[in-house]
């Protein structure tokens, strides 16, 4: 998935002219959400488990339409393993970018 940085969007909503921007912000969240918690079950604590769920719940139906059903299990799997090793070397967050838009 692609996250445009905040001056992309403030970009893209200038260049098409329908709306001004009235709030802009950017927060960050730990990809693994519970990485400050504590006394937590061991499913809470597979960060790349939690992270793919997300991911397929968004990616699942696009990819599905395109590619078909019968590989998301094996795609999202692998998904899985690779963030869980992403996450077990380095603290990664999640960037959102939130705008509230005026009609112009």
């Amino acid at each position: 998935m692609y996250t445009p940085s905040p001056a992309e969007v403030k970009y893209e909503v200038v260049k098409e002219g329908s709306f001004n921007i009235d709030r802009l912000e950017v927060t960050e969240v730990n990809w693994n959400a519970y990485l400050d918690e504590t006394d937590l079950s061991d499913a809470f604590k597979d960060g790349g488990y939690n992270v793919a769920k997300c991911m397929r719940a968004v990616a699942e139906p696009l990819l599905a339409s395109y590619f078909g059903e019968e590989i998301l299990d094996e795609v999202f799997r692998r998904y899985r393993e690779i963030i869980s090793d992403r996450l077990s070397k380095e603290k990664n967050k999640f960037v959102n970018v939130t705008v509230s838009l005026i009609k112009a």
